[in-house]
């Protein structure tokens, strides 16, 4: 099995003039996606990022209080999953109900990193 990381970006549920009860309603239908994905033995990890922080860019180490750019662009979270491939992590994705929001997933292999 590999490790795949799903990056979710770009969800209405976290644009201006949404109802924190939306956002609430997602947050929990994503909790319960995570729990099946436990149960199936494929979770590594997740992790909802803050609305906030901060880039630091290039040689000169600029600092700029926006940690992304437009907000298609905001990502909101990660989760990692194990799969046999990358068609197959496609798949995992599918099932989140962050797509509900209109949402973008981007899903990427992890390197085997060996020190």
């Amino acid at each position: 099995m590999e490790k795949f990381m799903l990056l979710f970006r770009g969800s209405e549920a976290y644009q201006p003039g949404h109802s924190p009860e939306s956002l609430q309603t997602l947050k929990e239908k994503m909790i319960g996606w995570v729990i099946e994905l436990s149960k199936k033995g494929i979770h590594v990890a997740s992790e909802p990022l803050q609305p906030t922080g901060k880039q630091v860019s290039g040689t000169k180490k600029t600092v700029t209080d926006s940690p992304f750019g437009g907000t298609k662009e905001v990502i909101g979270g990660c989760t990692i999953v194990q799969a046999k491939d990358i068609n197959e992590a496609i798949e995992i994705a599918k099932g989140c109900p962050i797509l509900e929001s209109n949402a973008n997933i981007e899903v990427r292999p992890l390197q085997n990193v060996t020190m």
